[in-house]
C-alpha cells in the first residue's frame, strides 16, 4: 500500500488525501467498510472543545491585521527597553505573546519581523544575532495559552482510549512554566551577548510607559480574559474563545477601526482555510490511528522500543532526538495527528505523563521551526527580511543549541510541567 502511494507523495499530494486513501485501503483490507473514515471525522466534530480552535484562530488573525503588533512592541520597549539587551527582550516577549494568539509562528515573523529586525540593527545589534533572534523568537509561544497546537494536542489525546486527565485547562497550566523558562533562557543569553550596551530603546520614562499603557489599553484585557475566564471557573474553553473573538472584533473593527470590512473578511477566509485544513488532517489521521490500533502497532512499537531502551531516561533522550528531527521536516499539525497517537502509549509504558509528553513534544516542535536545513521559519524569515537562507542557518544555530539545552531540562525535570497542572 505504501509503495502505491509513492507517486502521489512525489507529486506533492495533500497530506490529508494520502492519509485518507491509506486509511480506506487499510479498512478495506481488514474487511471494514471504508465509510468508517467518515464516522471518525463526524466523531471529531462532536468534541466540544474543538469549537475554540476557529474562534481563537480568527481572533489571532484579526489582531495581526490591526496595529496590535506596534502597540505590543511599544509597551514592551517602555517596560523592558532600558535593560542591557532590552530591545532583544522586547522582541522575545512580543513574539511569544503574538505566536500564542495567532497559533502560527510564520504569522509572527511576517507581522513583527520587518518591524523588529531593522530596530535591532539600528540599535547596534549584530546582523547575525538580530537575524537569529527574530527567526527563533517567532516560534516562542506554542506552549502558552491559547496556542492552537496546544489545544489540538489535547483534542488528539482525548480521542484515545485509556487516556484520561488530559484537559485543555491542564495543558495550558503544564505549558506555562516551561514556556517561561525558554523565554527566560533566551533573554539571559541576549543580556549576556549585549552586556555593556544600552538596551536599544529610549531610557525608562514614566510618561512613555503611561503612553504605551494607554495605547494598548484595549489589548491588555485579553490575557486576563483568557486565563481568568478558564481558571476562574466562569467559562469553558470554547466559551472563552467566543468571548475573546467578540471582544477583539469589537475593539479592532468597531472602536479602533483598524480592521475594515474587507480585511475582516480576508481574516475570516484565511483563518477558515487554516482551521479547515487542520480539521481535515486531524479527522483523517484519527481514522488512520484507529487502523494502526486495529493492527496492534502501538503495542508492537512499545515492545520493540523497550527491547532496546531499558530505562526511562534512555527513552526520553531518544524521544528528544526523534522529535527534533521530526520538527525539522514536518509541520507541527501533521506531526500532532500522525505521531502523537503512537507516542502516547509508548511514553506511558515508560511512566511519562501525557501532559509532560505534550510539553516535550511542542517544545521540540518550536525548535524544529528554525532547525536547518528545512525549518519553515528559516525560509519565511529569509523572504520577509530579504536575507539569504544560508545566513539564516548560521544565525539560528546558537539559539537552537540554547533551546535544546532548555528542552533537556524540561524533559528530565517533570515537575516543571506537572507542578501547576498536577500529576496524572
Amino acid at each position: 500500500m505504501s509503495w502505491a502511494l509513492l507517486p502521489a507523495v512525489l507529486v506533492g499530494a495533500p497530506l490529508f488525501a494520502l492519509v485518507a486513501v491509506a486509511s480506506m485501503a487499510g479498512f478495506a483490507a481488514e474487511g471494514v467498510d471504508p465509510a468508517a473514515l467518515v464516522v471518525e471525522v463526524l466523531r471529531l466534530g462532536q468534541t466540544p472543545v474543538l469549537a475554540a480552535v476557529p474562534m481563537f484562530t480568527l481572533a489571532g488573525y484579526v489582531l495581526s491585521e490591526a496595529r496590535t503588533a506596534d502597540r505590543l512592541v511599544a509597551l514592551s520597549c517602555a517596560t523592558l527597553g532600558w535593560m542591557p539587551g532590552g530591545l532583544a527582550l522586547v522582541s522575545l516577549v512580543a513574539c511569544a505573546l503574538f505566536t500564542a494568539f495567532t497559533g502560527a509562528s510564520g504569522v509572527t515573523i511576517i507581522a513583527l519581523g520587518a518591524l523588529l529586525y531593522p530596530a535591532l540593527r539600528k540599535a547596534g545589534y549584530g546582523e547575525r544575532f538580530s537575524l537569529g533572534l527574530v527567526t527563533s523568537a517567532g516560534s516562542l509561544g506554542l506552549l502558552f495559552a491559547p496556542s492552537l497546537p496546544l489545544i489540538l494536542y489535547g483534542v488528539v489525546v482525548q480521542q484515545m482510549e485509556g487516556v484520561s486527565g488530559v484537559t485543555i485547562e491542564r495543558l495550558f497550566l503544564a505549558g506555562l512554566v516551561p514556556g517561561l523558562l525558554m523565554v527566560a533562557a533566551m533573554s539571559a543569553w541576549a543580556i549576556w551577548v549585549q552586556r555593556g550596551r544600552r538596551g536599544g530603546c529610549a531610557p525608562f520614562s514614566r510618561q512613555e510607559l503611561a503612553r504605551a499603557l494607554w495605547a494598548a489599553r484595549w489589548e491588555l484585557p485579553i490575557p486576563p480574559l483568557v486565563l481568568g475566564g478558564i481558571y476562574g471557573g466562569w467559562l469553558a474553553v470554547s466559551e472563552v474563545a467566543v468571548a475573546v473573538l467578540l471582544y477583539v472584533i469589537l475593539v479592532e473593527v468597531v472602536i479602533l477601526r483598524e480592521v475594515g470590512p474587507r480585511r475582516l473578511l480576508w481574516a475570516v477566509r484565511e483563518s477558515a482555510v487554516l482551521v479547515g485544513a487542520v480539521f481535515v488532517i486531524v479527522g483523517t489521521a484519527l481514522a488512520f490511528t484507529n487502523l494502526l490500533v486495529e493492527w496492534d502497532l502501538p503495542a508492537r512499537l512499545t515492545a520493540a522500543v523497550q527491547a532496546h531502551l531499558a530505562s526511562r531516561w534512555q527513552f526520553l533522550l531518544a524521544l528528544n532526538v526523534f522529535l527534533l528531527l521530526l520538527g525539522a521536516v514536518l509541520d507541527v499539525f501533521s506531526a500532532l495527528v500522525i505521531v502523537v497517537p503512537l507516542l502516547v502509549p509508548l511514553a506511558r509504558a515508560y511512566g511519562v505523563d501525557p501532559l509532560h509528553l505534550g510539553v516535550i513534544f511542542l517544545a521540540n516542535m518550536q525548535i524544529g521551526y528554525f532547525t536547518p536545513p528545512v525549518g519553515m521559519n528559516l525560509f519565511i524569515a529569509s523572504h520577509r527580511l530579504g536575507r539569504p537562507v544560508l545566513a539564516l542557518y548560521r544565525a539560528a544555530v546558537p539559539f537552537m543549541l540554547l533551546l535544546m539545552a532548555v528542552v533537556l531540562v524540561i524533559t528530565f525535570v517533570p515537575s516543571l510541567s506537572l507542578g501547576l497542572a498536577g500529576a496524572g
